[in-house]
């Protein structure tokens, strides 16, 4: 009975990895934070950090699906998870790179947001999508894109990853100003701020060991 339940995952073997089965409810759940968060930006009409605001840039100025473009935009970077990181952190990253993807086209089927004030949607989607990110890092998986390079650069080079990602959003959120307006990209500004701050704060190698 011990044997069963070790090797279907329902104990941690070892302090410091963890098994099949938490890695599975990790991605799941913290996809569904990101998911949420990248709705309530949605419904502002706010442009989000990372591959997600070069995802939400071409839906803006095209029409067609930010879940299409978020998983086309995050292939290359799969190539450098699975040169630089492992076969493991590639295939989790592309299991919650899908899992939001579907998640936030079918978000509006379940979760109606009628009035919000774009800049708590900010506030709220920046700790959104940090908690989100944060529980993908700590099971060795990432929302893909700059999130890839990030843990690269951090585990190699003990660079921040939020301060990697920041780099990366200031570059997006400059693009943003051909979809939408001053105020609109302020607002975004502040999400990113806030997502990158709590990731900078929150995700530290020494704090959290398992694996």
């Amino acid at each position: 009975m011990d044997g069963d339940k070790r090797r279907f995952g329902f104990w941690n073997p070892t302090p410091t990895r963890h098994t099949p089965l938490e890695d599975a409810q990790g991605l799941l759940a913290s996809s569904m934070i990101a998911a949420l968060g990248l709705a309530l930006m949605s419904s502002a009409g706010l442009v989000a950090s990372g591959t997600a605001g070069v995802a939400f840039i071409l839906h803006y100025l095209t029409g067609y699906s930010f879940g299409l473009f978020y998983t086309v935009v995050n292939i290359p970077f799969y190539l450098l998870g699975l040169k630089r990181l492992g076969r493991a952190f590639t295939v989790k990253t592309i299991i919650a790179v899908s899992l939001t993807s579907v998640i936030t086209e079918l978000q509006p089927h379940f979760v109606r947001i009628e009035s919000i004030h774009p800049m708590w949607t900010a506030v709220l989607a920046g700790i959104l999508l940090g908690f989100g990110l944060l529980g993908l890092y700590r099971h060795r998986a990432s929302l893909g894109g700059v999130g890839i390079l990030a843990v690269y650069l951090q585990d190699r080079f003990g660079i921040r990853a939020g301060l990697v990602q920041l780099a990366f959003d200031i570059f997006v959120l400059v693009a943003a100003f051909a979809v939408a307006a001053p105020f609109i990209v302020l607002c975004s500004v502040v999400g990113a701020v806030v997502l990158n701050l709590f990731l900078t704060v929150n995700h530290r190698a020494d704090r959290y060991i398992a694996m």
